[in-house]
């Protein structure tokens, strides 16, 4: 799973760096064949609802982990997490390992779905918390533990899963389906496809990876096409993993064969070495396919059958795009402001005998609502070429008050076509400043620069 703190395209992908045991109970479905369990699309990413222990919250579904991850619990003090012991943890980046507590005999509830003795890891640093870059509550997140359980159906396009009882579930004819055979390597999936570099086409091994919303991430090898030569590239921060922050390039693939279902100029990502060497301990691993790329299909995920399905859905022709503006956007904390109260108060002073006067006097009330903060800005784009910095609060945007918005639809303005105008009213140590610039399509900009 990726964390993107450039695009919010990516989020953070956990790879635990120690063994698991599995001695702990499974999720079932009592008295119930099958479960249909809502979810909220955040930027490509599945947010379920999660019970723990009789507390409620909201878990990302990621593929991409092996175990329950907890983290961003300052606000639920009624939790109550049993049997802890300290462990330490590594994931993407350059850093160190970090501290957690390994928890187990754990109650989960995931719709009607029930495990009651679930383990979970629980993390306190408070850099790992996905609240501020989606805009909504994130405690945690959960994958194997549930797959492995059940056939699982994501249908992107109407928001909800389908948690099926293997013992039951019969496959139901599907001549616009492809289906893959899954390989595992510590509990994460792997489907094997080709992609087009230049005039190759080259196969390619591919973690399956809801927790990221960027489409695809490679490991550059040069012996294998692999690369970033074929197209023009730039680099990006890509996103910060729970070891460090990660950088690298940004670039295109000219296509990607999921068998007859094929798509042209994807968007890609070669993330720096340095920060991928755990990653890469599975050798024959080339990268991870991600939910910007699985949002175009209707899945059929079974853990047990080492299967997946893909029916592709009305996303699948969408254009694959980035952040064309080079700001990124954080709900950081709160910001007092006036709104007009919807009480009106009505004025009668000064009647006569020949006409009453009505004035209306409006009334506001001053409320605390997000405060939407640029916390990184990339090198030489075009919101640093207008003057825009590090801590400007984003006040509106092309005329819309930023905080009647969601925190994604302000970073939507910033994905729109090269060439659209983008005008930011932002404060800045308390003065009130605008800025005006256009989206541009970075890898033709480059490709001009290197002309």
């Amino acid at each position: 799973m990726i964390f993107s703190k450039r695009t919010y395209a990516l989020i953070l992908l956990f790879v635990m760096s120690f063994s698991f045991s599995f001695g702990q109970g499974d999720f079932n479905l009592p008295k119930r064949k099958t479960d249909k369990i809502r979810f909220q699309l955040i930027n490509n990413l599945i947010i379920i609802p999660v019970e723990i222990n009789g507390v409620k919250l909201s878990f990302l579904l990621d593929t991409g982990v092996s175990k329950p991850l907890l983290f961003n619990i300052t606000n639920t003090d009624s939790l109550q997490i049993n049997n802890v012991e300290t462990i330490f943890i590594r994931g993407l980046g350059d850093g160190e390992s970090v501290k957690a507590l390994k928890s187990n005999n754990n109650f989960f509830k995931i719709g009607n779905a029930v495990n009651i003795n679930q383990d979970v890891y629980v993390v306190f640093d408070q850099n790992i918390n996905f609240t501020p870059r989606l805009g909504v509550p994130v405690h945690g997140i959960i994958g194997y533990d549930l797959f492995k359980n059940f056939v699982v159906e994501i249908n992107y396009r109407s928001k909800y899963l389908k948690l099926h009882r293997k013992d039951v579930y019969q496959y139901k004819p599907c001549k616009k389906c492809e289906t893959f055979n899954l390989s595992f390597f510590n509990n994460k999936p792997y489907m094997d496809l080709k992609a087009r570099f230049g005039d190759q086409n080259v196969p390619i091994k591919l973690l399956i990876d809801t927790g990221s919303s960027d489409a695809l991430w490679l490991f550059e090898d040069e012996s294998k096409g692999i690369s970033t030569t074929h197209h023009n590239y730039f680099h990006d921060f890509l996103g910060r993993g729970l070891s460090g922050n990660v950088y690298g390039l940004r670039s295109i693939v000219k296509s990607l064969d999921l068998k007859n279902f094929k798509l042209n100029d994807v968007n890609v990502a070669f993330p720096d070495s340095s920060a991928i060497t755990y990653a890469r301990r599975h050798k024959e691993r080339n990268g991870s396919i991600g939910a910007e790329m699985l949002r175009r299909f209707n899945l059929i995920v079974d853990y047990g059958n080492s299967k997946i399905t893909l029916k592709k859905n009305s996303n699948f022709k969408a254009g694959f795009q980035y952040n064309r503006s080079g700001i990124v956007l954080e709900q950081t904390g709160v910001r007092v402001v006036r709104e007009r109260s919807n009480n009106n108060i009505l004025d009668s002073y000064g009647q006569n005998r020949d006409k009453v006067n009505i004035d209306i006097v409006r009334s506001y009330q001053f409320k605390l609502k997000p405060a939407f903060t640029i916390v990184d800005i990339r090198k030489g784009s075009p919101a640093e070429r207008a003057g825009l910095k590090i801590d400007d609060v984003v006040l509106s945007i092309n005329g819309k008050e930023a905080h009647l918005l969601k925190l994604q639809q302000v970073i939507g303005y910033f994905r729109e076509r090269p060439g659209k105008s983008v005008r930011l009213r932002i404060e800045r140590n308390k003065e009130i400043m605008n800025f005006d610039f256009k989206l541009e399509d970075v890898f033709k900009k480059k490709n001009s620069l290197d002309k």
